[in-house]
């Protein structure tokens, strides 16, 4: 069983930072992209940032330039660091992973989110 957790969300005024981190575990055999997605409310969920196992990555355009997503392949865990936070980043943040658990199979998984609010 694969399982993906969230860490690092909070309240925090604009202009501030916040970092979060996933931790993946379980059988794993290989992850090939890691990413990090948001769903505000009444919205639909969208990419933010995402990072190939070879360590591209792409990002939305509303978070190019204040956010960085980063990995640690060795503990198979990946951040994002977010910084001069607007009141529109406001969301659940989900962070998730294509994930093959053996040579022949591969799917997407999800974590359960973590809250992001930013307000004054």
């Amino acid at each position: 069983q694969v399982q993906l957790v969230e860490s690092g969300g909070g309240l925090v005024q604009p202009g501030g930072s916040l970092r979060l981190s996933c931790a993946a575990s379980g059988s794993i055999f290989r992850i090939h992209a890691m990413g990090w997605y948001r769903q505000a409310p009444g919205k639909q969920r969208e990419l933010v940032a995402g990072i190939t196992s070879g360590g591209s990555t792409n990002y939305a355009d509303s978070v190019k330039g204040r956010f960085t997503i980063s990995r640690e392949s060795a503990k198979n865990t990946w951040n994002l660091q977010m910084n001069s936070l607007k009141p529109e980043d406001t969301a659940v943040y989900y962070c998730n992973a294509i994930i093959a658990i053996d040579f022949f199979s591969r799917r997407e998984y999800w974590g359960r989110g973590t809250q992001v609010t930013v307000s004054s």
